[in-house]
């Protein structure tokens, strides 16, 4: 396929931190991808929670199956803008690798952790001193930059610039300074600069959220802790089930509620995909985007319209309220970041429990830190129960 003039070029990419010649037959994003996919960190997502721990069903989506979802989509719409599908889809199944056990609240836990144990302490990448918090995105660019010891030449996966700009998606000001310190003219750059990041990486972000509100609404229902009765009040999914009973009206039944559900989330996903094209395009357009760089230096471009924004913030909202903030959903993650405190307390207290490459390195809270994000939830909770003697099914945890 023929790439726009404003699309990423593997032929022109900014390189590796590390030399290597090219491979015979593939291109520099797609060997990025390839190394992502055979990494132990993407198959460890399987494990790491989306919104339901996994062991609460075996339908949830998980980390990966989201990652594999983002994949698709943002492929589906790079193919049309006439931007890179290889680098889209190594950004994508790479955005969540540095993503905790029991998801936003793990990630939620061990920031707390880090900040009240030392509210300058290092945990990002390695070698910057002056980072503090914890960031799931900066998390997956160590991952990619330092934790895979798959090389004999180096750490970390060694791949492109344009794939770490675009798993770095948000990045604070400090870190941001730590980061361009230890690698001037890097990945952190651009969040000083107030600059942005290429195509590949904006689709990817937008597809991300596009990924997670329609499978979350799925999900959702699945779990029967939202309903369509409930959805009905969301105009972005109620516009398509209301298309989808005229076309099919016998999917009005009790017994056709999943081939209801199931067709809504496709038409409402088919319309913020072509929403999100049509609009990208008319941005390229007025803007007269003809280089990468005139993309670096505009606004953000991948975009919906204005009423599909406000949709898809109608949508936000409703599944933050009705779903993530769900008694039995909060009840759950109250319990996973408690085991995440304690886990974090353990190790910090006594460093030999952990695995020997951890408990032997002398940055003890950067070892923890590692450690723990590394976790999926059901290692983390049978740690948990090995050294606490509190079992997660059995009572309190």
């Amino acid at each position: 396929m023929t790439l726009a003039v404003f699309a990423s070029q593997p032929a022109r990419s900014s390189g590796r931190r590390f030399f290597e010649a090219a491979a015979p037959t593939r291109d520099d994003f797609q060997r990025d991808r390839d190394r992502i996919v055979h990494s132990s960190a993407f198959r460890r997502l399987v494990y790491k929670t989306q919104v339901f721990l996994n062991h609460e069903g075996d339908l949830f989506r998980t980390r990966m199956t989201h990652s594999l979802e983002v994949a698709q989509l943002g492929r589906s719409v790079a193919r049309a803008l006439q931007l890179n599908e290889d680098l889209v889809e190594a950004i994508a199944l790479a955005h969540d690798l540095g993503h905790t056990p029991f998801g936003h609240a793990g990630q939620d836990a061990l920031n707390q952790c880090v900040q009240q144990l030392n509210p300058a302490a290092t945990v990002g990448t390695a070698g910057a001193k002056t980072l503090s918090g914890f960031e799931h995105n900066l998390q997956s660019l160590r991952v990619v930059d330092e934790l895979e010891h798959r090389y004999p030449a180096f750490d970390g996966l060694n791949l492109t610039f344009e794939t770490r700009e675009g798993i770095l998606k948000h990045c604070s000001l400090n870190n941001a300074r730590a980061l361009e310190a230890q690698e001037p003219g890097g990945v952190g750059r651009r969040f000083l600069d107030k600059t942005q990041p290429s195509l590949e990486a904006q689709l990817c972000n937008l597809a991300d959220e596009i990924a997670y509100n329609a499978h979350d609404i799925d999900d959702g229902v699945r779990s029967g802790l939202i309903t369509l009765a409930q959805l009905a009040d969301v105009p972005l999914f109620d516009e398509h089930r209301r298309a989808t009973l005229a076309e099919f009206p016998d999917l009005s039944q009790p017994q056709s509620g999943r081939r209801l559900l199931y067709e809504t989330i496709r038409r409402m996903l088919s319309a913020q995909i072509y929403d999100l094209m049509a609009a990208t395009s008319e941005a390229l357009k007025s803007q007269g985007i003809d280089s990468l760089e005139a993309v670096r230096q505009a606004p953000p471009l991948v975009c919906f319209s204005e009423r599909m924004a406000e949709e898809s913030k109608l949508l936000k909202r409703f599944l933050f309220s009705a779903l993530y903030r769900h008694p039995q959903v909060m009840a759950t993650t109250d319990r996973a970041s408690g085991v995440v405190q304690d886990l974090f307390r353990l190790y910090i207290d006594s460093p030999a429990e952990m695995q020997a490459h951890f408990a032997t390195q002398a940055d003890v809270l950067r070892a923890v830190v590692d450690y723990i994000a590394g976790m999926t939830d059901r290692f983390a909770l049978r740690e948990h129960e090995r050294l606490t003697g509190i079992q997660w099914l059995g009572g309190a945890a």
